[in-house]
C-alpha cells in the first residue's frame, strides 16, 4: 500500500485512480501527475515500487492539497462573509450558493421541512 499526504491510497485500482483518493485530485490531474513522474497510469497501485512512489510523492507535493487546499478553501468562504457578498449571505444561511432553486430542492442543506405545530379549531 502507497502511502501519499498520509492518505492510504487504494492497492487494488490503476494508479491514476488512485491518486483520487486524495482531496484535491481528480482523474486529469492524476493523470498529469502520472505522466511528469514517469509511471505507468494502468499500473497497480500494490505493484508500483519504492522508486516509483517516491516519484509520485515528489509530484504531488508540487500541488496544494488535502489539508492546505481544505484550510485555503475555508478561509475564502469565510472572507466571502466578511465583506458580505452575495455568495457569503447565502453560505452564512446556509442556502445553495450557486443559483440553484429553494422552493422545491435544497433539502440537502436546508433539512427536513419543518412542521409548525396547528391550531385548534373552535367548533361552533
Amino acid at each position: 500500500m502507497a502511502r501519499i499526504k498520509n492518505i492510504e491510497l487504494p492497492g487494488n485500482k490503476h494508479t491514476e485512480i488512485g491518486l483520487t483518493a486524495i482531496y484535491g485530485i481528480g482523474r486529469s490531474l492524476g493523470t498529469q501527475i502520472c505522466k511528469d513522474a514517469k509511471v505507468d497510469p494502468t499500473k497497480k497501485i500494490k505493484d508500483l515500487t519504492e522508486d516509483e512512489v517516491s516519484a509520485l510523492r515528489k509530484e504531488v507535493d508540487k500541488y496544494i492539497v488535502e489539508g492546505d487546499l481544505r484550510r485555503e478553501t475555508q478561509l475564502n468562504i469565510k472572507a466571502k462573509m466578511e465583506i458580505n457578498s452575495y455568495e457569503g449571505t447565502r453560505h452564512k444561511k446556509n442556502l445553495p450558493v450557486r443559483g440553484q432553486r429553494t422552493s422545491r430542492n435544497a433539502r440537502t442543506r436546508k433539512g427536513r421541512g419543518k412542521v409548525v405545530a396547528n391550531k385548534k379549531k373552535v367548533g361552533k
